[in-house]
């Protein structure tokens, strides 16, 4: 399994350091393409929204949202009798 990578982000003007897997980076760019904003704008959203919990964690917590979202939304109808 690969290991966290690290990408630097710009939050409320200060630098900081997000170190993440591979595949929540590729949910977080996905969910960034989805909404037409870039992945630094997703990410400050994200800390805005986070309350107490620490901005990987709610990174994390994000994307599994949203994929879950995308899978409920390509679930088909339910059959009427």
């Amino acid at each position: 399994m690969p290991g966290l990578r690290k990408r630097s982000v710009n939050l409320v003007g200060h630098a900081t350091s997000l170190a993440l897997e591979p595949e929540f980076w590729a949910v977080l760019e996905d969910a960034a393409a989805a909404r037409g904003q870039s992945l630094a704008a997703l990410i400050q959203s994200v800390d805005r929204e986070r309350s107490e919990r620490p901005l990987a964690s709610a990174c994390r917590v994000f994307a599994l949202e949203h994929v879950t979202q995308r899978a409920l939304s390509l679930r088909p109808p339910p059959a009427s009798d």
